[in-house]
C-alpha cells in the first residue's frame, strides 16, 4: 500500500529509467479525481490502445470519447518507444477488477487467480499505461516499444519498492479483456524482474 508519488517524482523516476519522455498539454493536472480518490495505488496495468498512428492514439487517451472522457491513462507508449504522459491522478484507464487479483498483486504473488468479478475499483489502485497497437494478435510490437513497456513499469516498482509482481494486463484484471494481446504478461514480468535486479 503506497500513496501516489508526485506527478514530478512520476516524470523524474521514468527518465531515469532512460526513457524519452513526451509531456503532452497539462498532463499534471489532467485528472479524473472528481469522480473519486487515487490511491493508495498496488501496481501497475498495461493495455493496449486498439487505435493505429501515434498522434490520433494519443490525442485519444488523453481527450477520451463518448461515454468514457480523459485521460484513460497516465502515459502513452507509443511504437517509437517514447512515453507521453496524458494525465496524472485518476484515470478511465482499468475500471471494475476482481478483489482477489487485487489482493494477489497487494502480495506479490507468483501466480493470479482467475479474474472472474468486476467488484473492484480499478482506477483507484493502479498506474495505468496505453500501448499503441491494433490489439488483434498481428500488428507487431516493436522492440523499442517492449523495451519502453519493461522500463515504465520497472520505474514505477523501483520508485515504490515493488517487484514484477506488481505489475498485470488488463486481461488479468477485469473479466472479458484481452490486452494486451501479441506478448504475454509473464514474458514482461520476467523483463521487468531482470532490470530490477
Amino acid at each position: 500500500m503506497a500513496p501516489p508519488m508526485s506527478a514530478s517524482a512520476f516524470l523524474r523516476a521514468l527518465r531515469a529509467e532512460g526513457l524519452t519522455v513526451v509531456e503532452v498539454g497539462d498532463w499534471r493536472d489532467h485528472n479524473r479525481n472528481h469522480k473519486g480518490p487515487w490511491g493508495p495505488v498496488h501496481g501497475v496495468m498495461i493495455h493496449h490502445t486498439v487505435t493505429k498512428g501515434s498522434k490520433a492514439t494519443v490525442d485519444i487517451c488523453r481527450k477520451g470519447y463518448s461515454g468514457l472522457p480523459g485521460p484513460l491513462c497516465h502515459g502513452v507508449i507509443t511504437k517509437d518507444g517514447r512515453v507521453h504522459l496524458v494525465g496524472y491522478g485518476r484515470a478511465n484507464h482499468a475500471g471494475l477488477g476482481d478483489d482477489d487479483v487485487l489482493r494477489a498483486v497487494i502480495a506479490e504473488r507468483k501466480t493470479f487467480p482467475p479474474d472472474n468479478e468486476a467488484n473492484t475499483d480499478g482506477n483507484r489502485h493502479f498506474y495505468g499505461f496505453e500501448c499503441e497497437n491494433l490489439g488483434d494478435g498481428k500488428d507487431p510490437w516493436p522492440a523499442a516499444q517492449l523495451e519502453a513497456i519493461e522500463k515504465a513499469a520497472a520505474a514505477v516498482c523501483r520508485h515504490h519498492g515493488w517487484n514484477e509482481q506488481s505489475v498485470i494486463g488488463h486481461l488479468e484484471w477485469q473479466p472479458g479483456k484481452v490486452d494486451p494481446r501479441g506478448f504475454t504478461m509473464a514474458s514482461m514480468r520476467k523483463r521487468i524482474r531482470e532490470r530490477l535486479k
